[in-house]
Protein backbone atom coordinates (compact mmCIF):
# COMPACT_ATOMS: atom_id res chain seq x y z
CA UNK A 1 0.00 0.00 0.00
CA UNK A 2 1.20 3.21 -0.85
CA UNK A 3 1.53 5.77 2.08
CA UNK A 4 1.14 9.80 1.16
CA UNK A 5 3.71 12.14 1.95
CA UNK A 6 4.00 14.15 5.02
CA UNK A 7 4.15 18.05 3.85
CA UNK A 8 6.39 19.02 6.37
CA UNK A 9 7.01 22.88 7.29
CA UNK A 10 9.40 23.39 9.98
CA UNK A 11 12.25 26.11 11.04
CA UNK A 12 15.67 24.11 12.01
CA UNK A 13 18.85 25.79 12.85
CA UNK A 14 17.72 29.60 11.69
CA UNK A 15 15.97 27.69 7.70
CA UNK A 16 12.84 27.19 7.21
CA UNK A 17 12.13 23.58 5.91
CA UNK A 18 9.45 23.12 3.18
CA UNK A 19 8.83 20.39 1.45
CA UNK A 20 7.47 16.47 1.91
CA UNK A 21 8.70 13.66 4.03
CA UNK A 22 8.27 10.03 2.52
CA UNK A 23 8.67 7.90 5.53
CA UNK A 24 9.97 4.40 4.89
CA UNK A 25 8.75 1.38 7.91
CA UNK A 26 11.70 0.24 9.51
CA UNK A 27 13.89 3.04 7.79
CA UNK A 28 17.57 4.31 9.73
CA UNK A 29 18.86 5.71 6.18
CA UNK A 30 18.00 9.33 4.98
CA UNK A 31 18.06 11.10 2.00
CA UNK A 32 17.26 14.13 1.07
CA UNK A 33 16.45 15.32 -2.56
CA UNK A 34 16.61 18.78 -3.78
CA UNK A 35 15.63 20.36 -7.31
CA UNK A 36 17.05 22.29 -10.38
CA UNK A 37 17.48 26.27 -10.86
CA UNK A 38 14.37 25.79 -12.95
CA UNK A 39 12.01 23.42 -11.22
CA UNK A 40 11.11 23.04 -7.26
CA UNK A 41 10.46 19.91 -5.00
CA UNK A 42 7.31 18.67 -6.82
CA UNK A 43 9.21 17.90 -9.77
CA UNK A 44 8.43 14.55 -11.39
CA UNK A 45 12.26 13.40 -11.12
CA UNK A 46 12.23 13.90 -7.63
CA UNK A 47 8.57 12.65 -6.58
CA UNK A 48 9.69 9.21 -8.75
CA UNK A 49 12.49 8.98 -6.87
CA UNK A 50 11.54 9.78 -3.59
CA UNK A 51 8.79 7.19 -3.85
CA UNK A 52 10.85 4.60 -5.27
CA UNK A 53 13.89 4.73 -2.05
CA UNK A 54 10.56 4.74 0.15
CA UNK A 55 9.96 2.04 -0.94
CA UNK A 56 13.06 0.32 -0.99
CA UNK A 57 13.38 1.31 2.94
CA UNK A 58 15.14 4.31 2.64
CA UNK A 59 13.16 7.74 4.13
CA UNK A 60 13.23 10.83 1.90
CA UNK A 61 12.81 14.31 1.96
CA UNK A 62 12.49 16.36 -0.64
CA UNK A 63 12.32 19.93 -0.25
CA UNK A 64 12.65 23.53 -1.70
CA UNK A 65 15.28 25.37 -1.85
CA UNK A 66 15.23 29.02 0.04
CA UNK A 67 15.55 30.79 -3.20
CA UNK A 68 11.76 28.30 -3.69
CA UNK A 69 10.19 29.09 -1.02
CA UNK A 70 10.83 33.36 -1.89
CA UNK A 71 9.06 32.87 -4.96
CA UNK A 72 7.78 30.47 -7.10
CA UNK A 73 8.73 30.99 -10.70
CA UNK A 74 12.86 32.04 -11.67
CA UNK A 75 16.04 31.10 -11.42
CA UNK A 76 18.21 31.47 -8.24
CA UNK A 77 18.68 35.03 -7.50
CA UNK A 78 21.89 36.58 -6.95
CA UNK A 79 24.14 35.92 -3.88
CA UNK A 80 21.49 33.04 -2.86
CA UNK A 81 23.81 30.24 -2.83
CA UNK A 82 24.59 31.01 0.79
CA UNK A 83 20.89 31.01 1.93
CA UNK A 84 20.23 27.65 -0.54
CA UNK A 85 23.60 25.74 1.43
CA UNK A 86 21.96 26.69 5.04
CA UNK A 87 18.57 25.36 3.69
CA UNK A 88 20.29 22.40 2.77
CA UNK A 89 22.06 21.92 6.15
CA UNK A 90 18.59 22.37 7.95
CA UNK A 91 17.18 20.18 5.70
CA UNK A 92 20.26 17.62 6.99
CA UNK A 93 19.67 18.19 10.36
CA UNK A 94 15.61 17.23 10.41
CA UNK A 95 16.72 14.19 8.27
CA UNK A 96 18.96 13.46 11.28
CA UNK A 97 16.18 14.03 13.58
CA UNK A 98 13.59 11.11 11.69
CA UNK A 99 16.45 8.59 10.96
CA UNK A 100 19.35 7.21 13.42
CA UNK A 101 21.41 6.10 10.34
CA UNK A 102 23.49 7.82 7.32
CA UNK A 103 21.84 10.96 5.87
CA UNK A 104 22.46 11.37 2.21
CA UNK A 105 22.53 14.75 0.18
CA UNK A 106 20.83 14.42 -3.10
CA UNK A 107 19.61 16.88 -5.55
CA UNK A 108 19.36 17.59 -9.24
CA UNK A 109 21.62 20.20 -11.37
CA UNK A 110 21.75 23.15 -9.16
CA UNK A 111 20.44 21.60 -6.31
CA UNK A 112 23.35 18.91 -6.47
CA UNK A 113 25.75 21.48 -7.13
CA UNK A 114 25.04 23.62 -4.09
CA UNK A 115 24.60 20.28 -1.86
CA UNK A 116 28.51 19.71 -2.76
CA UNK A 117 29.97 23.14 -2.18
CA UNK A 118 28.13 22.41 1.18
CA UNK A 119 29.93 19.34 1.71
CA UNK A 120 33.32 20.76 0.56
CA UNK A 121 33.20 23.22 3.22
CA UNK A 122 31.48 21.15 6.31
CA UNK A 123 32.53 17.60 5.71
CA UNK A 124 30.00 16.09 8.54
CA UNK A 125 27.02 17.74 6.97
CA UNK A 126 26.23 14.84 5.27
CA UNK A 127 27.57 11.29 4.97
CA UNK A 128 27.27 10.84 1.61
CA UNK A 129 26.11 12.86 -2.10
CA UNK A 130 23.33 11.57 -4.83
CA UNK A 131 24.40 14.16 -7.64
CA UNK A 132 21.82 14.14 -10.55
CA UNK A 133 22.89 15.76 -13.29
CA UNK A 134 26.29 17.66 -12.28
CA UNK A 135 26.46 21.36 -14.02
CA UNK A 136 29.22 21.33 -14.65
CA UNK A 137 29.78 24.52 -16.89
CA UNK A 138 27.14 26.36 -18.47
CA UNK A 139 26.34 25.03 -22.06
CA UNK A 140 28.56 25.34 -24.63
CA UNK A 141 30.71 27.15 -22.21
CA UNK A 142 33.31 24.62 -21.13
CA UNK A 143 35.80 26.96 -19.93
CA UNK A 144 33.67 27.92 -16.83
CA UNK A 145 34.20 24.90 -14.80
CA UNK A 146 32.38 24.71 -11.46
CA UNK A 147 34.97 22.17 -9.72
CA UNK A 148 36.72 24.71 -7.86
CA UNK A 149 35.65 23.37 -4.79
CA UNK A 150 36.12 19.67 -5.78
CA UNK A 151 39.53 18.88 -4.08
CA UNK A 152 38.03 20.11 -1.22
CA UNK A 153 35.26 17.74 -1.22
CA UNK A 154 35.73 14.57 1.08
CA UNK A 155 32.24 13.13 1.23
CA UNK A 156 31.43 10.01 -0.89
CA UNK A 157 29.17 10.97 -3.81
CA UNK A 158 28.17 9.29 -6.73
CA UNK A 159 27.32 11.12 -9.80
CA UNK A 160 24.46 10.32 -12.35
CA UNK A 161 24.84 11.55 -15.41
CA UNK A 162 22.86 11.86 -18.70
CA UNK A 163 25.20 10.75 -22.09
CA UNK A 164 23.76 14.10 -23.98
CA UNK A 165 23.87 16.15 -21.17
CA UNK A 166 25.07 20.10 -22.75
CA UNK A 167 26.02 20.87 -19.26
CA UNK A 168 29.07 18.47 -19.56
CA UNK A 169 29.71 15.25 -21.47
CA UNK A 170 30.95 11.87 -19.92
CA UNK A 171 34.07 12.55 -20.57
CA UNK A 172 34.68 15.76 -18.83
CA UNK A 173 32.85 14.05 -15.88
CA UNK A 174 35.70 11.47 -15.93
CA UNK A 175 37.93 14.59 -15.81
CA UNK A 176 36.57 16.49 -13.02
CA UNK A 177 36.05 13.57 -10.68
CA UNK A 178 39.25 13.28 -10.51
CA UNK A 179 40.11 16.11 -8.80
CA UNK A 180 38.05 15.09 -5.57
CA UNK A 181 39.96 13.37 -3.15
CA UNK A 182 36.68 11.53 -1.75
CA UNK A 183 35.33 8.21 -3.33
CA UNK A 184 33.18 9.08 -6.30
CA UNK A 185 31.41 6.72 -8.76
CA UNK A 186 30.08 8.23 -12.11
CA UNK A 187 27.33 6.50 -14.04
CA UNK A 188 26.28 7.30 -17.22
CA UNK A 189 23.14 7.21 -18.46
CA UNK A 190 22.14 6.55 -22.06
CA UNK A 191 20.32 8.75 -24.29
CA UNK A 192 19.62 11.01 -21.89
CA UNK A 193 19.77 15.03 -21.43
CA UNK A 194 19.84 17.13 -18.36
CA UNK A 195 16.64 16.20 -17.13
CA UNK A 196 17.99 12.81 -16.86
CA UNK A 197 14.10 11.41 -16.46
CA UNK A 198 12.21 10.15 -19.97
CA UNK A 199 9.14 8.20 -20.47
CA UNK A 200 11.33 5.40 -21.72
CA UNK A 201 13.63 5.23 -18.68
CA UNK A 202 11.57 6.27 -15.88
CA UNK A 203 11.48 2.69 -14.36
CA UNK A 204 14.89 1.63 -15.06
CA UNK A 205 16.21 4.86 -14.06
CA UNK A 206 15.26 4.49 -10.28
CA UNK A 207 15.89 1.01 -10.12
CA UNK A 208 19.52 1.71 -11.18
CA UNK A 209 19.74 5.26 -9.03
CA UNK A 210 18.54 2.99 -6.20
CA UNK A 211 20.66 -0.06 -6.79
CA UNK A 212 24.06 2.18 -7.13
CA UNK A 213 22.64 3.99 -3.98
CA UNK A 214 22.80 0.95 -2.01
CA UNK A 215 26.32 -0.50 -3.70
CA UNK A 216 27.88 3.00 -2.84
CA UNK A 217 26.08 3.65 0.83
CA UNK A 218 24.57 0.34 2.44
CA UNK A 219 21.42 0.09 3.39
CA UNK A 220 21.02 2.45 6.65
CA UNK A 221 24.25 1.59 9.01
CA UNK A 222 25.08 4.38 11.06
CA UNK A 223 28.73 4.83 10.02
CA UNK A 224 30.09 5.68 6.58
CA UNK A 225 31.87 3.27 4.76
Amino acid sequence: MTTSPEMIEAMVEGSQVRGYLHRAESSTAGLVLTHGAGANCRSLLLSSLAEAFRSAGVTVLRCDLPFRQERAQGPPMRGSAEKDQAGLRSAAAFLRSQCPGRVILGGHSYGGRQATMLSAADPIVADGLLLLSYPLHPPERPEQMRTQHFPSLRTPAVFFHGTRDGFGSIAEMEAALKLIPAETQLVPVEAAGHELLSKKNRDSLTQMVIDVFHGMFGKGSPQRM
